[in-house]
């Protein structure tokens, strides 16, 4: 019965004494095999313990003065080496004792291969430091996005209106490429909005396979002529997952041009395949965009999400495509990640829970009052910023508004006290008095603007 319980036990069994050379008493098949032992390895050949099976000798040497010290270990973490030199985790449990005349170490140990745990151990872990890492970042990067947007809005808002004069054709070409390049960097500060803190979603209950589909016929036109082909293997009646589509839109665009790209570069033609299946033991639904492109270096791949990172030319990537990506599917309690793929190219994997959070929606503000345009109404500006206040305050004199100026929230108040207007305008951010409790004093003060 023993030998059989021996012999049939799920785990590497080894009883044995260490010394400068070690003695295999007994070592079951599991452990042969664990270590990639065959079954006809001579039993004095087996030496799990043995120096060369350590990847650092060091550890040995720690193993067994705790062994010798305490005479006992419990899931004690060793890092060795197959008889292949693969390297695995394993965890030993054991009991010891020196022999009373010589200093060789009785050993009777239980080894238990933990290669897949640790590694998942060390993936969750690294996604925890990631998350934390992007969280600091996030907070960084919104100050610095805020800031910009005021002094893009003032150039923006000062070049329609110069695009709205006669002017002559280098003059307005000019106009338009300060136009087309501030739309591109408030397109950047959008999107580093969109990473740094949690976006506005209108979600429901989506057809993923739709969303896809939808989403390839955007590009379709633009793959026929690069030679993009798209292999669809989608699987039909997949559960719907609760998701705002616009935002999985933008995941979608994201992955299937940096594919594209990357395609192109390498040899100017390429194969994109889409795959979707319903993970039951997970309860996800997920989707593989896998492209048969180049791939992406190993040194890189730890650090693909991180804002501002990228590995296209200098001009031709702001780095945020996929710290964007990253965010939405965060925010939407999915996935999105680098897998292994044997043919080359890259894979990313996404994923959407199958049945839906519960999310908490505030009430929708009610419908704004009628309100007449220009025509002689009365304006209050709120702004600190003066380029940008003076920028609006153009814009509605230009539509017959009365304009007063206020540089912040205590200012306007005084203003809100001494005159009605028709119309206030108000910043957030602000000295002195910021813009939510400018509007809870006006509130209480002047109601019917609200």
């Amino acid at each position: 019965m023993f030998a059989r319980l021996f012999e049939e036990a799920q785990v590497g069994v080894y009883i044995g004494t260490i010394s400068t050379t070690s003695t295999t008493v007994a070592a079951n098949s599991h452990l042969k095999v664990m270590f990639g032992y065959t079954a006809s390895t001579p039993l004095r050949n087996v030496r799990p313990f043995e120096t060369e099976r350590f990847v650092n000798p060091e550890v040995r040497y720690s193993f067994l003065e705790v062994l010798k010290r305490d005479g006992v270990v419990t899931d004690y973490l060793l890092r060795l080496r197959r008889v292949d030199a693969t390297p695995m985790w394993v965890e030993v449990t054991a009991r010891a004792e020196l022999a009373k005349t010589s200093m060789s170490l009785r050993i009777e140990a239980l080894i238990r291969n933990v290669t897949e745990r640790k590694k998942l151990e060390d993936q969750t872990r690294e996604e925890l430091v990631q998350d934390k890492k992007l969280a600091a970042l996030g907070q960084t990067v919104s100050s610095v996005a805020h800031e910009l947007n005021n002094p893009l809005a003032t150039i923006l808002n000062w070049s329609e209106r110069l695009a709205e004069h006669q002017l002559d054709t280098a003059t307005r070409q000019g106009i338009e490429t300060i136009l087309g390049e501030t739309e591109r960097a408030a397109k950047i500060v959008r999107n580093l909005l969109t990473f740094a803190r949690k976006p506005h979603t209108t979600r429901a209950m989506v057809d993923l396979s739709e969303i896809i589909r939808d989403t390839l016929s955007l590009r379709s036109d633009e793959q026929r002529l690069t030679n993009i082909a798209i292999i669809d293997k989608l699987e039909e009646d997949l559960p719907e997952v609760f998701a705002d589509p616009h935002q999985v839109q933008q995941v979608l665009l994201n992955l299937v041009e940096n594919a594209e790209q990357a395609m192109m570069a390498a040899h100017g033609r390429g194969t994109i395949v889409l795959r979707t299946w319903h993970d039951r033991d997970e309860e996800s639904v997920l989707l593989e965009i896998q492209d048969d492109g180049p791939g992406i270096p190993e040194d890189a791949q730890s650090r693909i999400f991180e804002p501002f990172f990228t590995t296209k030319d200098t001009g031709k990537g702001t780095g945020l495509g996929l710290t964007v990506a990253y965010a939405i599917m965060q925010e939407h309690s999915g996935q999105i990640r680098l897998v292994s793929n044997s043919s080359g190219g890259a894979n990313f994997r996404i994923g959407f829970p199958s049945r839906p959070a519960i999310v908490y929606r505030p009430p929708l503000p009610p419908n704004p009052l009628p309100t007449d345009i220009g025509g002689g109404a009365s304006a209050l500006l709120v702004e600190d910023e003066q380029a940008l206040a003076t920028a609006v305050a153009a814009a509605l004199t230009d539509a017959d508004f009365k304009v007063d100026l206020a540089c912040d929230g205590k200012e306007a108040l005084k203003l809100v006290r001494e005159a009605n207007y028709d119309l206030v305008i108000c910043d957030l951010k602000m000295p002195r008095l910021d813009g939510v409790e400018f509007y809870k004093a006006v509130a209480k003060i002047r109601p019917p603007l609200l």
